[in-house]
């Protein structure tokens, strides 16, 4: 290794095809000469990096000792390998090395100036164009969207979190980003786990209420509907028994929301919405009949996401609007006839949404605290609201609040915070939050009661509540039934010549290995081909995709698990056709 040998032509490939990490490394200004008074040749008679004492990173051990057990033993062709730490890049090189092209390898380092050091050492070129080497800047964001890429090599292979011992001398940042990585990698595994039949779920929730959806009507009416209104959603934190009290004596003419669920703590209180939100597609809903008085419900419109459990939405009491969300049916709607939006995970966030595309003038937040003090999460009321809090570092995180002290959240309630705020961020409708000593939800204007009322935040123009609850009402307007073609006729034909290919493949497998995986491909592409059909088959593209990207040869067993996966492909699409059909449609 001699010193900036490939330093431009690497950063060259970055700016080409890594946009992310090169912007990173130039928003540092690098220069070369940077690395002249920390690079030398160590004891070993290896090119090193010299630590403040005067020491190299290898001094104590060299590199050929440190990274024998980073190959992997099992599945190494189907699996990555995520490094933290890229010192010189004798690790990087030597998984680089030793595994073939379709192992992927992740590289984060924090420093800017040892990334250049190791971007000065090997030319890196070939793994760039092969996509089967890749440097990640120190982003959170950005580490999750890279993560989830690695679908396949979590369902097929594995993923292996190497963390660079040597560079950990350094400072804390690697073992930072380390624990960083190991955090995305664990909400990985746990939505891996659940997506598939999740998928399934919530698609076949779509299906069955779709009639339905069609008869209660369309959202799209109330677009920029909610012009000089003032809206407040209300959330069931902890902070809500301490503010639902004084709104109740004086609610002004404000247009008050919530979600389904946060019904049961309002009714004590006297205070009745205008609307309600469920965008939970789980049976764990029904539950909220239990707390609810069904008549006091009677009256209050339920907008409900199509992913709603039929189950939940058939036993609610009032009337109903349906929400199509993305990520199902609901993104092939003509845009000019329905509206599709980004319900997210948590109906606060939904419903601040909702409201914004509404074109309200103001919102108020009020017992939306993504975190607690103390043993109870929720009001009393939730569905939650009996659980009693006990801190467990790995499902939990400590914040502070706005008056340093110590608070409790999880990763769904910051997730969900962080997508309030990146809303708030890109929206000019001002949003305050009547704040109870919950997470500080950036972007808002913190507010206390009394400001509530002086500065006019539950006030709206004349008019303008009248005539958003009226535009509600007419919304509930039976829809016309979209026309679709029936596909499983056509998908079935297909089906069978491609099986009928196969069989006579697979009757030589050895001979044929490179036909089957073209064969495969084709069919992979057909199943993805059609964007109103492919969400329903979400399991079905991952497992073909599989054997497509994560299988070197073929077998008998390959020839299997495809027959299954076209079996369940033809099963769903037959079911979608008989859901979808205008002979379905509601009474």
């Amino acid at each position: 290794m001699t010193p900036y040998s490939f330093l431009e032509t690497n950063l060259q490939a970055l700016k080409m095809r890594n946009t992310a990490i090169f912007r990173w490394i130039a928003a540092q200004e690098p220069s070369p000469r940077d690395l002249d008074s920390s690079l030398f040749t160590n004891r070993w008679g290896l090119l090193d990096w010299r630590l403040p004492s005067g020491k190299g990173l290898f001094d104590p051990i060299p590199p050929g000792m440190l990274y024998a057990e980073w190959i992997p033993r099992e599945k190494a062709d189907t699996s990555a390998t995520l490094i933290v730490g890229c010192n010189l890049g004798y690790g990087i090189n030597h998984v680089l090395s030793n595994t073939s092209q379709t192992h992927k390898v992740l590289v984060l380092e924090p420093r800017q100036e040892m990334l250049l050091a190791c971007l000065s050492q090997t030319d890196y070129r070939p793994f760039f164009e092969s996509k089967k080497l890749f440097f990640v800047p120190p982003d959170v964001a950005f580490l999750h969207r890279v993560v989830w890429q690695l679908n396949l090599q979590y369902m097929f292979g594995n993923i292996f979190v190497r963390p660079d011992i040597p560079s950990r001398q350094l400072g804390p940042e690697y073992a930072v980003w380390t624990d960083q990585w190991k955090e995305i990698l664990e909400g990985l595994s746990v939505e891996m786990n659940t997506l598939g039949a999740r998928q399934n779920i919530m698609i076949g929730n779509e299906l069955k209420n779709f009639a339905r959806a069609m008869g209660d009507g369309s959202l799209l009416p109330l677009k920029n509907q909610g012009v000089g209104l003032s809206a407040v959603t209300l959330g069931a934190g902890p902070s809500l028994a301490k503010f639902v009290p004084l709104l109740a004596q004086d609610p002004g003419d404000a247009l008050y929301t919530c979600g389904l669920q946060t019904l049961p703590a309002l009714q004590p209180h006297g205070l009745k919405p205008h609307l309600c939100l469920a965008i939970d597609h789980t049976m764990s809903m029904k539950r909220v009949y239990d707390r609810l008085d069904l008549e006091w419900a009677r009256d209050i419109p339920l907008i409900y996401s199509c992913k709603l459990a039929p189950e939940v939405l058939r036993a609610y009491p009032g009337p109903t609007l349906p929400m199509w969300t993305l990520g199902g049916l609901g993104a092939c709607m003509p845009g000019d006839r329905e509206v599709v939006l980004d319900a997210g995970g948590n109906v606060g966030v939904a419903l601040t949404r909702f409201l914004i595309w509404c074109g309200v003038s103001q919102i108020l937040l009020v017992g939306q605290d993504f975190a607690w003090q103390g043993e109870k999460t929720h009001a009393a009321g939730h569905l939650a609201d009996k659980n009693r809090f006990h801190f467990d570092s790995k499902r939990h995180i400590e914040m502070k609040n706005r008056y340093g002290e110590t608070i409790y959240s999880s990763p769904a309630y910051t997730t969900a915070l962080r997508d309030l705020e990146k809303d708030l961020k890109r929206s000019k409708v001002p949003v305050f939050n009547l704040y109870g000593g919950g997470a500080i939800i950036k972007g808002s204007k913190e507010a206390i009661c009394t400001q509530v009322f002086q500065k006019g935040l539950l006030s709206s123009a004349p008019g303008s509540l009248e005539h958003f609850v009226g535009t509600l009402e007419q919304a509930r307007s039976p829809r016309p039934w979209p026309v679709f073609e029936a596909r499983s006729p056509r998908w079935a034909s297909s089906v069978h010549s491609v099986q009928k290919r196969l069989e006579k493949l697979f009757k030589k497998t050895k001979k044929h290995q490179k036909e089957i995986h073209t064969t495969l491909s084709q069919i992979l592409f057909f199943l993805q081909q059609d964007s109103f059909y492919r969400p329903y088959l979400f399991n079905e593209i991952l497992g073909l995709a599989g054997l497509v990207r994560a299988r070197q040869t073929y077998s008998l067993k390959e020839k299997a698990e495809c027959k299954q996966v076209l079996r369940q492909v033809i099963r769903k699409v037959r079911e979608m056709d008989q859901y979808l059909a205008y002979n379905k449609r509601a009474a």
